[in-house]
C-alpha cells in the first residue's frame, strides 16, 4: 500500500516558469511513489487576496495550470479546500490544542512583526487572524486526509513540525493515536529558476516567465533577460549566463553541450542565444499552453473535475472528523 502524500496549492498569481520546475514537476513526479492528494488552497489565498473577481479567476487559472502540466485528475485526488467543510471543522477542533506561543513562532507572523518593529509601529499592524493562524489550517489541510508526507521547500518545514506537534499532543492527550503525525519530505533538488534580471525567479521581483503566455509575448519576455556587456567575439562563461541556466532546464543533453561550445569559443552574441533560449522553452510549452487554453475555455467542465475530486476526499475527511469527535467526546 503507498504512502500518501498531499500538495497544496496557492492561488495567488499566474504561474510561471519558476513554479513550473519548482512546484509543478518534482510534486507531479510524487505519484509514481505515493497515493497522492492535490488541492487548491483557496480560503488561504483569502488572506491576501481580497478581490473577488480576481480570487476567483485565479482559482481557476492555477487548477486549469496544473491539469495543462500533467496532473491526471483520474489517478490523484484534486480538489478545493473550500469545497471540503471538514476542513474547517477540523481547523476548529486543532485550536484547541494548539498555543498562542506556537503561532507566535511562525516564521510569516514573525516577518510581519519585525518588519513593524523597524518602522516603529504596532507589531501586529496588518495581522489578521487568517495570517496568525495560518499554520493551524495548513496542518488541518495535512492531517485531515492522514497524510505521510508533504513535500517541501526548507523555508515550510516549520509547519509540518507544527502540524506534527499538534497531531501528537491531541494523541497524548486521548492516549490513543487519533490522528496521524505527517512528515516533511525536504526537496533538496529542486531547480532554483533564474529570473530575468538573474535573482531568483520571483511575482515579487517582477522578474518572471509567464508559464502560458502567448509565443510573441514569450518571446519578447526572453529578449528582456539582463545581459552583460560581452561582444559578440568574446568568449564567454555559460555557467555564469541565466540565459544558459535557463536553457538547461529545457534542452536535451545533446543541445546543451553544443551551445556551451558556442559559448566557449566566441562568436555568438547575447540576441542568438536568448533566440536559442526561446526555440527550446517554445518547444516544451507550446503543447502546455494549448492545453491550458483548451481547459479554460471550458470552465463548467474544470469546475466538474474539482467537484469530482471533493467527492472523493471527503468521505476520507468525513473519518478523520469521526474519529477525533469520538475521541472528544463529541460524538
Amino acid at each position: 500500500m503507498k504512502k500518501i502524500a498531499l500538495t497544496g496549492i496557492k492561488p495567488t498569481g499566474d504561474l510561471h516558469i519558476g513554479n513550473y520546475f519548482g512546484a509543478i514537476k518534482p510534486a507531479l513526479a510524487l505519484t509514481a511513489e505515493y497515493d497522492a492528494r492535490y488541492f487548491i488552497a483557496d480560503y488561504h489565498a483569502l488572506n491576501t487576496m481580497k478581490d473577488s473577481r480576481e480570487l476567483n479567476s485565479t482559482i481557476r487559472q492555477v487548477a486549469a495550470g496544473w491539469l495543462a502540466s500533467g496532473l491526471d485528475p483520474e489517478k490523484v485526488i484534486f480538489y478545493r479546500q473550500s469545497s471540503i467543510p471538514e476542513v474547517f471543522e477540523l481547523t476548529t477542533m486543532l485550536m484547541a490544542f494548539t498555543s498562542k506561543g506556537l503561532m507566535n513562532r511562525a516564521h510569516a507572523y514573525k516577518a510581519v512583526v519585525q518588519e513593524n518593529n523597524e518602522k516603529g509601529g504596532d507589531p501586529d499592524a496588518g495581522v489578521n487572524m487568517g495570517l496568525f493562524t495560518y499554520p493551524v489550517l495548513m496542518a488541518a489541510d495535512i492531517i485531515l486526509f492522514d497524510s505521510d508526507v508533504v513535500p517541501v521547500g526548507k523555508d515550510q518545514v516549520q509547519h509540518i513540525e507544527m502540524a506534527q506537534d499538534i497531531a501528537q499532543s491531541i494523541n497524548a492527550n486521548y492516549g490513543q493515536q487519533i490522528l496521524k503525525a505527517p512528515q516533511a519530505a525536504v526537496q533538496e533538488s529542486v531547480a532554483v529558476v533564474p529570473g530575468l534580471d538573474g535573482r531568483k525567479m520571483s511575482k515579487s521581483y517582477g522578474n518572471t516567465i509567464p508559464l502560458f503566455a502567448p509565443e510573441k509575448t514569450l518571446r519578447k519576455t526572453i529578449m528582456r533577460i539582463v545581459t552583460n556587456s560581452q561582444a559578440v567575439e568574446e568568449p564567454k562563461d555559460p555557467d555564469t549566463s541565466q540565459i544558459f541556466l535557463l536553457y538547461k532546464l529545457f534542452a536535451n543533453a545533446e543541445e546543451q553541450n553544443a551551445l556551451a561550445a558556442r559559448y566557449r569559443t566566441g562568436g555568438m552574441g547575447w540576441g542568438e542565444a536568448k533566440e536559442e533560449l526561446f526555440r527550446v522553452v517554445n518547444r516544451e510549452l507550446a503543447p502546455v499552453r494549448e492545453r491550458f487554453e483548451a481547459i479554460m475555455a471550458d470552465i463548467p467542465a474544470l469546475d466538474k473535475i474539482l467537484a469530482q475530486g471533493a467527492e472523493k476526499a471527503r468521505p476520507i475527511a468525513a473519518a478523520t472528523v469521526k474519529r477525533f469527535r469520538k475521541a472528544a467526546g463529541i460524538d
